[in-house]
């Protein structure tokens, strides 16, 4: 009972105690009270900065009311300046109220950074690096963080036992400070082997083909950097997960040998690999579980299950939804992993919501661009329903134009609840340039070129001539071997109406050179009128009018008579019809999709002029999507030129050739073919067939790869048509995006021996096309 009575005793002490306390605490915030007018604020302890840049931060201020919190803001501002280590408040009662006094501290400004110890750096890039820097004030966090990724670009490099310390002497009476920074950087471990176990089902090779660490040899150092190893396992776990093994583990253990360097072993605990067992749809009114079952295309019964697959399927939902009209349709996903069986079942829970109608539709961000240029390209129209394939053709089209760098669509209400206007949100490009170069290709040897163009011409508009999306561009070029001169303008859509009109006029010279298969000079000044039409979303078909003159001359005088026959000049009349089928996602760098074209060009006879002959050409060109970025490309071409009348030969400068850059690589240009037997000078043919492979592949942002194989072949009758007149050429090459317009360098290896050559000897072609 003594105890207890003890004990209550001592707890009421003890609130009184505190009571007391609090009552004192409350007298002290007291005395500075509202009440209390503020008679004077002063700053001490202040050296490099001045007390009016100090008081300029305060709100504290003589006249006025002090109160507590404004004061502990005064002095978190005052932190925040970064110039000052340590800050105190003194309060002092004086007649009439109270004088304020700011203590501060300031931080040491940097005098000096030495760093030493460092081999593997320069102490220009580690001083690049850090954020202290000479002249600014001291902060010994932003000094710790120094510390930390100068460890860290040493660890980069492979060097992972570097230590980082500092010490920093500071004269107190100017209160500048030197900063030493000393390194140890340790001997760079590097990797002798890798072994990888645990691994199953995939071999060992695409393992370590997932990851940048390399064991030492040649060509790699075989530096151990830790930063860039844990990214290497969160690659191998997510390459299982995304086949189907979503218990994926990925461990390692390091072995060190006498002399400090490394054995890696990564241990793979694959788990089991799931698949999809069963497929659910609940919610769906206006579709049928069919109709939903052929939109999943990632992950369907049978196949394995991936968490980025269900997210793919989900957008299909959606996409199948959205081209119905239903563009508030809901899809919410659920998958259930059973780990005994390896099977998932997924259930898709839909609310459809209503179709919705497209009421107006917006047009934003063309500054330039009249607004009719992008209306014309839109697929889809007010009072339709939205719909997914006519606003993804849309989209299409308008990068197509080359006019914009963005397209985007947003909706806003509209006048009736399931109405809503579409906005076309576009960012545009520049479409208008100034350009000049020079180069060497094997084509044209030494060239060099100037150029004006406007993609998004228009000729009524006199202040900025842009935003009519005609296109507009002069041209000339001067070169070891031509010399050309081009005008060019083409209106898309005549008087407002789907016709497209254009014209060109030119001057082109091409001197006789037997290196890229000229054997006579050749003129041609001359122009052309075209007309063109849409005749439905993906075909069209145009109309070319020619009339051009041709002068050959410099023929040599041991050449044939065919050949000599062609010297002088003569005049070409001819009308081309064309119909192409497109069905590219890309004008500009196609992915996917189709192209058939066919023409047929008579000149002479009604067209007049002083040739006659009829030219049929065809070619198909399929791209296809790979891994990736990588595109699959299939091209055949195929033409066929005869005379016709009294004319008993075609010109040799309408014959077709082939060899070079842009048809069979590996062979000299124009040199697969007929050839004057004297001179060797390429003679063309009537007839030409040709079939290119190739596989593109991304490199760098501006740089892809390609592997090619071309064959074909051209002969100077149609009669005289053998498949075993084939040449086929193999190589690689390289497409390079530059500011003046595309490279292209390919080595080719020509599979087929080459008159008068002794061997097959592979050869370089280059060419660089014009333009942004």
């Amino acid at each position: 009972m003594r105890r207890l009575q003890t004990y209550l005793i001592s707890i009421v002490f003890l609130c009184c105690a505190v009571s007391v306390f609090a009552q004192k605490e409350e007298a002290q915030e007291a005395e500075a009270t509202p009440s209390k007018i503020v008679k004077s604020v002063e700053v001490t302890g202040n050296k490099a900065i001045s007390t009016a840049t100090i008081m300029a931060k305060l709100k504290t201020r003589v006249g006025q009311v002090y109160f507590p919190q404004a004061a502990r803001d005064d002095i978190k501002r005052l932190y925040e300046t970064g110039f000052f280590s340590d800050i105190s408040l003194d309060l002092e009662d004086v007649e009439g109220g109270l004088k304020v006094t700011f203590k501060v501290e300031e931080r040491p400004i940097i005098e000096d950074i030495a760093i030493e110890g460092n081999k593997t750096f320069r102490t220009s890039t580690l001083l690049r690096k850090l954020k202290s820097k000479q002249g600014q004030y001291m902060n010994l966090a932003v000094l710790k963080d120094d510390l930390t990724l100068i460890k860290k670009e040493y660890e980069k490099k492979g060097q992972p036992d570097v230590t980082v310390d500092q010490s920093v002497t500071t004269d107190p009476k100017t209160n500048k400070a030197k900063i030493t920074i000393k390194i140890n950087e340790g001997r760079r471990i590097k990797i002798r082997k890798i072994y990888v176990d645990g691994n199953l089902h995939f071999p060992d090779g695409k393992i370590l083909g997932l990851i940048k660490t390399k064991r030492a040899g040649w060509f790699n150092p075989g530096y151990f950097k830790e930063d860039q190893f844990n990214d290497d396992l969160e690659r191998i776990k997510d390459f299982y997960q995304k086949n189907g093994y979503l218990d994926a583990a990925v461990d390692y253990r390091l072995d060190y040998d006498a002399k400090g360097d490394i054995y890696l072993r990564i241990h793979v605990e694959e788990g089991k690999s799931y698949s999809v067992g069963s497929i659910t749809f609940r919610g769906n009114v206006k579709a049928t579980d069919k109709e939903l079952s052929d939109s999943i295309k990632a992950c369907p019964v049978g196949g394995v299950f991936t968490y980025d697959s269900l997210k793919m399927d989900v957008t299909n939902l959606q996409g199948f939804y959205f081209g119905k009209g239903y563009i508030y349709a809901q899809i919410n996903e659920s998958a259930a992993l059973d780990s005994a069986t390896g099977k998932v079942d997924i259930t898709y829970t839909i609310t459809e919501n209503d179709i919705v109608y497209v009421d107006r539709i917006l047009i934003r961000g063309n500054i330039k661009t009249k607004d009719k240029v992008i209306r014309r390209e839109l697929r889809i129209k007010p009072g339709e329903r939205f719909d997914g394939d006519k606003l993804k053709r849309t989209k299409e089209r308008l990068y197509n134009l080359g006019f914009f760098d963005e397209v985007n669509y947003d909706t806003e209400q509209g006048s009736a609840p399931d109405n809503r206007n579409l906005v076309v949100d576009v960012k545009e490009a520049k479409t208008g340039s100034f350009s000049f170069g020079g180069g060497y290709s094997s084509i044209d040897q030494f060239v060099g070129f100037v150029e004006i163009e406007q993609k998004n011409f228009d000729w009524q508009n006199w202040k900025t001539f842009t935003g009519a999306g005609q296109d507009l561009k002069l041209r000339g070029e001067l070169g070891s071997v031509r010399e050309n001169f081009e005008l060019s303008f083409t209106e898309p859509w005549m008087f407002d109406h789907p016709i497209s009109f254009g014209f060109d006029l030119y001057s082109r010279v091409h001197d006789k050179d037997s290196d890229v298969g000229y054997g006579y000079r050749e003129k041609r000044i001359g122009g052309d009128l075209r007309l063109g039409k849409e005749f439905s979303e993906y075909v069209k078909g145009g109309i070319i009018y020619r009339l051009e003159q041709v002068d050959i001359s410099s023929v040599d005088s041991t050449a044939l008579d065919d050949l000599k026959a062609e010297q002088g000049k003569n005049l070409i009349s001819s009308m081309e019809f064309t119909l192409t089928r497109d069905t590219t996602d890309n004008v500009f760098n196609p992915s996917r999709g189709l192209v058939l074209s066919g023409s047929y060009e008579i000149a002479g006879g009604p067209m007049g002029g002083d040739k006659r002959f009829n030219k049929i050409f065809g070619l198909a060109s399929q791209y296809f999507p790979s891994f990736g970025k990588n595109v699959l490309q299939l091209q055949a071409r195929a033409g066929i030129v005869t005379p016709y009348g009294d004319q008993k030969k075609v010109p040799i400068y309408e014959r077709f050739y082939a060899g070079g850059a842009n048809t069979i690589r590996g062979y000299e240009e124009r040199s697969v073919g007929p050839a004057d037997p004297v001179t060797s000078d390429p003679l063309g043919g009537e007839a030409l067939m040709i079939f290119n492979i190739e596989y593109t592949f991304p490199i760098v942002e501006f740089i892809k790869g390609a592997l090619f194989i071309d064959t074909g072949g051209v002969w100077g009758k149609v009669s005289d048509f053998d498949l075993g007149g084939f040449k086929t050429g193999i190589g690689f090459g390289v497409r390079i995006k530059t500011p003046i317009g595309p490279l292209k360098l390919d080595y080719g290896i020509p599979l087929n021996k080459q008159p008068g050559k002794e061997s097959k000897e592979g050869r370089f072609h280059f060419s660089m096309s014009h333009g942004f």
